[in-house]
C-alpha cells in the first residue's frame, strides 16, 4: 500500500469539486509515502503541496491525550485525580435534574470529575442531540465554544473556566459520553498541572520529541493553505493563508481542535503509537490510549451514536473492531482523518481543508484503504 495508490481512489472526487485538493500519507511497515492531488483552492492554479500545513481541528485531541498520559507517567497527575485539584473553581459541581430543565433545577454531583473523565469525555457536559437544553444554549452564548475552531477568540483560559463554572453539569460525572468540551477543560488542567502554557507543553513534551516541527497552535504562512466552508453557493473561504487566524498565538490554546500540522507529522505521531509508544509513551499507556474505555450503555447514547457510530472511545481516539481487527484514530471537522490498524502495522492520513468534511471523500478513502488490506 502506498499514498499514490490511495490518491487515485479519491482523485475523481477531487476532480468533481468535493474538495480543492488533498494530501494522503501512508505508513505500511517500514514504508512511508506521501502524495497530493488537486489545488490549494477552488479553481486555483497552485498545486496542493505534499508538505501543506493544515488546520487539523479534532485531530488535536489524540495529541493532547498523549501529553496527558506523559504527565501521568511522570507522576505530575493521576488518572483518578479530581479536576478540582488543579481547577478549584469547579469545586461543588451541581447537575441538572433533566436535560431540558432550567439551569436552577439541579442536584449535587455524586462525585468529582476526574482526569480520566476528561480523557474519555465523560465529565458530564457536551453536545446534546436528544432534546433542547437551555444549559447548552447558555454555554454557547457564554462563548465556551460549540462550533469550528477559532483561535481569534480572546477568551483567556481562566475566563473560560469562570464561565464554565457558572453552569451546572448535564449528567453525573463518569456516566455519559458527550462530545467535546471535556478537552477544552483538559487543556487547562494540563497547563496548570505542568505549570506551563499548553502550547509550550505540547511542543516540549510531544512535538520536539517526535520531530513534529510543523505542528503547533501557530502556523507559518509559508506552507499554510487556505480553508473553506461548504455553502449553498459552493465553497466559500473560511480562513486565509497569508492573514490566517492561525498566524498569531491564541489567547486560549484550544485542546479540542486548535492545532495545525502536516501529513508527515501526523504519520510521525501514528508511528509512535504503532510502535507501542515508541519509547515516549510506555507500552501500557499506548495500549490504554488505543483501547475502548466505554461501557455498552455509553456507546449507545445519542452523542456517542452521532460521533462514534457504534464504536468506542479510548483516550482521544475512536475505536472500532471489524474485519481487519482493531482500528483506532479520529477525524477533524475541517477535513482531516487518521486511522491506524495495529494488527497490520498500517496507518493512513487524509488531509483536506473543507468544513464540514466530505463524507463521500472520507468513505472512499477508508474503503479503499480497507480494500487494500483485504488484498494484502
Amino acid at each position: 500500500m502506498d499514498a499514490e495508490q490511495l490518491i487515485e481512489t479519491i482523485r475523481p472526487l477531487v476532480d468533481d469539486g468535493e474538495v480543492p485538493g488533498a494530501v494522503v500519507g501512508v505508513l505500511h511497515g517500514n514504508h512511508r509515502s506521501v502524495a497530493a492531488v488537486g489545488q490549494t483552492e477552488p479553481g486555483g492554479t497552485v498545486a496542493m503541496p505534499v508538505n501543506a500545513v493544515m488546520r487539523i481541528s479534532s485531530n488535536t485531541k489524540p495529541m493532547v491525550a498523549a501529553v496527558a498520559l506523559l504527565l501521568v507517567q511522570d507522576g505530575v497527575l493521576n488518572l483518578d485525580d479530581t479536576v478540582e485539584k488543579f481547577v478549584p473553581e469547579l469545586t461543588g459541581r451541581r447537575v441538572l435534574r433533566q436535560l431540558d430543565g432550567a439551569l436552577e433545577e439541579t442536584v449535587p454531583a455524586q462525585r468529582s470529575m476526574t482526569i480520566a473523565d476528561l480523557l474519555t469525555m465523560r465529565m458530564g457536559f457536551g453536545f446534546v442531540f436528544e432534546s433542547t437544553c437551555p444549559t447548552v444554549e447558555a454555554a454557547a452564548a457564554a462563548g465556551l465554544g460549540f462550533g469550528p475552531p477559532d483561535p481569534s477568540r480572546t477568551l483567556e483560559p481562566s475566563d473560560w473556566v469562570t464561565r464554565f463554572a457558572a453552569l451546572p453539569l448535564l449528567e453525573q460525572p463518569g456516566t455519559v459520553w458527550r462530545y467535546e468540551l471535556a478537552y477544552a477543560l483538559l487543556g487547562v488542567v494540563l497547563s496548570r498541572a505542568a505549570e506551563s502554557p499548553l502550547d509550550v507543553l505540547m511542543r516540549e513534551r510531544l512535538f520536539t520529541s517526535l520531530a513534529m516541527f510543523q505542528t503547533g497552535f501557530v502556523a507559518s504562512p509559508r506552507h499554510l493553505v487556505p480553508a473553506f466552508a461548504q455553502s449553498e453557493n459552493g465553497l466559500v473561504r473560511f480562513d486565509s493563508a497569508l492573514d490566517s487566524r492561525w498566524s498569531t498565538p491564541p489567547a486560549f490554546p484550544d485542546a479540542r481542535g486548535g492545532l495545525v500540522s502536516t501529513v508527515s507529522d501526523m504519520l510521525r505521531f501514528a508511528r509512535m503509537l504503532l510502535n507501542n509508544g515508541g519509547g515516549l509513551l510506555s507500552p501500557e499507556s499506548a495500549a490504554a490510549m488505543t483501547s475502548d474505555q466505554l461501557t455498552a450503555e455509553q456507546r449507545s447514547g445519542p452523542s456517542a451514536q452521532a460521533f462514534l457510530d457504534g464504536g468506542g472511545w479510548g483516550y482521544g481516539v475512536g475505536i472500532t473492531n471489524g474485519e481487519f481487527g482493531r482500528r483506532y484514530g479520529w477525524g477533524g471537522g475541517l477535513g482531516t482523518l487518521w486511522y491506524s490498524w495495529p494488527e497490520h502495522d498500517v496507518a493512513v492520513a487524509l488531509m483536506t481543508q473543507v468544513l464540514p468534511p466530505s463524507t463521500a471523500l472520507f468513505d472512499a478513502f477508508t474503503n479503499a484503504t480497507e480494500a487494500t488490506l483485504r488484498s494484502s
